[in-house]
């Protein structure tokens, strides 16, 4: 049995009677079978019991929960079912022996880089980002690492305002809060994006908390960040300008102050339904030939690190071909 993504985007309850859950809001009562639950991902105020957490730790399903303005809050991560003591520790030991995790620091950079001049061949747009991209083999500090991927994601963030129309331009990148419509839409996404990420690294015995771009942190799962820069130009941009330059996502899905904005509720639906549709979308994979979809990529590439960790097959990031 197939099981899928749910989305609760309004307030509401979450009760257990037996094996189902139940999501109440305003509109009435919604089942959730258990059994065809993937993972969920809570917008707005949600109400549950303890029951009903038992449950989705029984049968492994992680809920995100993000805040009011859409944007991650945290995660109920279910106790690992697939731990290996030996895993854990050589995945430490990648983190702790210098140039091991400054190789993989480096394949991390260097796979979004090349899924970046993907998006950019797309649309015809010149950059210079294989030149910027070659100051990595000088690197010997993940600072100096992260410079350099800083250096790449400015210079393809200026080239935003070439893809999508006048109302979208960027004006430079602002997070917290975002200042415009276009940083609104990809700081809502790469937090889809992270949350997507942490779902597949909890079906692998890989530990979410053991990084190497990204410091680990007491407060988030970094190796999700790590993984998420390899999928974010081609998942989350792409369909931003697709939403963007098809007239989906307009001004009218945005709540504006002076300091701040933000997708409203319409926005947020839309987002999220096409951001789905792209998760479960199918391609052929040119080394499996065999159709995969979008979301369990994410997962091959956990398993790739894992075998790079254990020393059975080299780490090469995932690049798109199509």
């Amino acid at each position: 049995m197939n099981k899928k993504n749910y989305y609760l985007l309004s307030e509401g309850i979450l009760k257990r009677k037996e094996n189902t859950i139940y999501f109440i809001n305003e509109k009435g009562k919604k089942p959730l079978p258990i059994n065809k639950i993937y993972s969920i991902y809570a917008y707005g105020q949600i109400t549950f019991s303890s029951q009903v957490m038992s449950l989705f730790a029984r049968n492994g399903i992680p809920v995100h929960f993000f805040n009011y303005y859409g944007y991650y809050n945290g995660t109920f991560y279910p106790r690992e079912s697939l731990l290996s003591g030996d895993l854990i520790i050589k995945q430490s030991i990648f983190y702790i022996e210098k140039n091991k995790r400054l190789e993989l620091a480096k394949l991390f950079v260097e796979g979004s880089a090349k899924n970046i001049q993907k998006v950019l061949s797309y649309y015809k747009i010149e950059n210079q980002i294989e030149e910027t991209l070659k100051g990595l083999k000088q690197t010997k500090k993940i600072t100096e690492i992260l410079n350099v991927e800083g250096r790449i994601r400015a210079e393809y963030y200026t080239k935003f305002d070439e893809i999508l129309p006048e109302k979208f331009h960027m004006e430079g990148r602002s997070r917290q809060p975002p200042k415009n419509m276009i940083n609104s839409l990809i700081s809502f996404g790469n937090s889809m994006m992270y949350s997507t990420v942490l779902t597949e690294l909890y079906n692998t015995q890989l530990n979410p908390t053991i990084s190497y771009l990204h410091e680990p942190s007491e407060r988030r799962f970094s190796l999700s960040l790590d993984l998420s820069e390899i999928f974010k130009p081609f998942f989350v941009d792409r369909l931003i300008f697709y939403l963007v330059n098809k007239k989906m996502i307009k001004e009218e899905h945005f709540n504006q102050d002076l300091n701040c904005c933000l997708l409203n509720d319409k926005g947020r639906n839309i987002f999220i339904n096409e951001y789905n549709k792209r998760l479960e979308k199918t391609i052929k994979h040119k080394d499996l030939n065999k159709k995969v979809s979008y979301q369990r990529l994410i997962r091959l590439e956990a398993y790739k690190l894992k075998k790079h960790i254990l020393g059975i097959k080299k780490y090469k990031p995932f690049i798109i071909w199509w």
